[in-house]
């Protein structure tokens, strides 16, 4: 069965995006930095499965993961889904957070595509599929610093794709999946804080929504699938009418405070 990694697979999405892969046939090393969580996971998914502890900060552990999953089942696929959230202005963060959200979300991203593609470009095939967001296609007030490093996650796979394609390497893929606000842990708390508003202003996707994006990109690679689409096509008006849109941007960000506080009323009367 051919070989896939999956980082930032300890819960949430990172774990149905396994049991998706599982269930086609993948044999999938499962990991997190933390590392029981993984375990778990792979044991939970099938018997196949295998997990090891990683923090994607660390490149050469990063490169350890691929060169195991290479010599164990062949490297088909790398899922770069591990990442942060945090919320505010960039003055109101301190440089500890920014390097937080750029090692894990952008470095890790740049970690995970360099080990994958180690292997998959000696044996000219393999997909590479990047957990990016619709923060890397627009503007996002109260996450700019989130934003800054998802727009990294998306200008390194687009151009990293150029010059596959410019080396006459055909067979491997790289793909970003963009999600919505999607309902994991990374927003349950965020719903007090005002940074976040832009995450809850389209409708809240479940992890197995964003898990079907992944599967399609398995099937159908695309340098960018968002989801829902239509998001994904409202979220580029600004990088082109930026001057019209400024005034969009506050209504959006205005409901998605509605939506916050929407759901902050239901988690009080137990309905969430």
């Amino acid at each position: 069965m051919p070989g896939a990694v999956v980082t930032g697979a300890g819960a949430g999405l990172g774990a149905e995006i396994v049991r998706r892969l599982a269930r086609r046939g993948f044999t999938v090393h499962v990991t997190d930095i933390d590392g029981d969580a993984a375990a778990r996971t792979a044991a939970d998914v099938a018997a196949g499965c295998y997990a090891t502890q990683l923090d994607v900060r660390d490149a050469e552990a990063t490169r350890a993961v691929a060169a195991r999953t290479a010599e164990q089942d062949g490297l088909a696929l790398w899922v770069n889904n591990a990442g942060v959230l945090r919320t505010g202005p960039l003055w109101q963060h301190s440089p500890d957070l920014w390097r937080e959200l750029l090692e894990v979300n952008a470095l890790g991203t740049l970690h995970g595509m360099t080990a994958a593609l180690e292997h998959m470009r000696p044996a000219q095939r393999g997909a590479i599929i990047n957990v990016a967001s619709l923060a890397s296609l627009t503007p996002v007030p109260g996450e700019a610093v989130y934003a800054a490093t998802k727009h990294a996650v998306l200008g390194l796979s687009l151009s990293t794709i150029a010059d596959l394609r410019l080396a006459g390497e055909r067979d491997i893929s790289i793909s970003c999946v963009c999600p919505d606000g999607m309902w994991t842990p990374m927003l349950y708390d965020k719903l007090d804080d005002p940074g976040a508003a832009m995450s809850f202003s389209g409708t809240l996707l479940q992890p197995e929504q964003v898990a079907d994006a992944v599967e399609r990109l398995v099937d159908h690679p695309q340098p960018i699938l968002s989801t829902p689409r239509w998001r994904g096509a409202i979220a580029r008006v600004p990088s082109l009418l930026p001057r019209l849109s400024s005034g969009s941007l506050g209504v959006t960000h205005r409901l998605g405070q509605w939506q916050q506080s929407r759901l902050r009323r239901a988690h009080a009367r137990g309905k969430l």
